[in-house]
């Protein structure tokens, strides 16, 4: 009996072996994933289905139809005025928790970017419905990457305060759209995650620890990261 079991374990490796000499010499097609983007404008990367599914695995409650709806009205309202809506999506994420909200904004606000949210008496903006919300949220990030005109009529009650073309980059949202100074750098660090990329450090701004990989919501400390402090625009 154990010479048969030997036999037939011989028999298994040199199959094996055969089919891995075989596949070795098959190239394998590699698909470079995109570049994170650095500009506000321009067309994102990621369609709708990619766009729910990355809200729901960062959190898993969320409803999987909500999210899905939510990821085409990013696409469909950044399309309309050249908002790439894999960066707006990420501001979603990052400012609202991935729609765990528990800050100033309440779900029922239909504020997806903060909007108007400056401390307790003002807790920013409302809006009627998921729609006009994210258009607002649209509408606020043009303003700040372009001078360009709206192309549908302003919803976001905020739009005439801003310093219009002053952040056309990620990166210059800092000091503007929040006064945290890695405020960027968050969203950067977001779309790494959501492109499939890593980044070498990322700041949770609740708990002030460091991580290798960029992540949106940390269970051990139950915290997210959103800004630490806004300013009015």
């Amino acid at each position: 009996m154990r010479f048969v079991r030997l036999h037939i374990g011989l028999i298994i490796s040199a199959v094996l072996v055969v089919i891995f000499a075989s596949c070795a010499g098959v190239p394998v097609r590699r698909v470079p994933l995109p570049a994170v983007p650095e500009e506000v404008l321009g067309q994102g990367e990621i369609e709708i289905e990619r766009l729910a599914a990355f809200l729901c695995i960062n959190n898993p409650a969320a409803d999987p139809l909500r999210a899905k709806e939510l990821a085409s009205l990013y696409v469909e309202e950044a399309a309309i005025e050249g908002v790439n809506h894999d960066v707006a999506f990420a501001q979603m994420c990052l400012e609202t928790g991935s729609l765990r909200f528990g800050n100033l904004v309440t779900e029922d606000m239909h504020n997806y970017c903060g909007l108007g949210s400056i401390g307790p008496g003002k807790p920013g903006e409302r809006f009627p419905s998921a729609r006009i919300g994210v258009r607002a949220h649209i509408q606020h990030l043009k303003a700040y990457a372009t001078r360009e005109p709206l192309k549908l009529a302003a919803v976001d009650p905020r739009y005439r305060y801003v310093r219009y073309g002053t952040a056309p980059t990620i990166a210059s949202l800092a000091g503007k759209w929040a006064s945290d100074p890695d405020y960027g750098k968050k969203i950067v660090a977001m779309l790494a995650r959501m492109y499939g990329k890593r980044v070498s450090t990322f700041l949770l701004p609740t708990t002030r620890a460091y991580t290798r990989e960029a992540k949106v919501y940390s269970p051990r400390s139950k915290s997210f990261p959103v800004p630490d402090s806004r300013l009015p625009g």
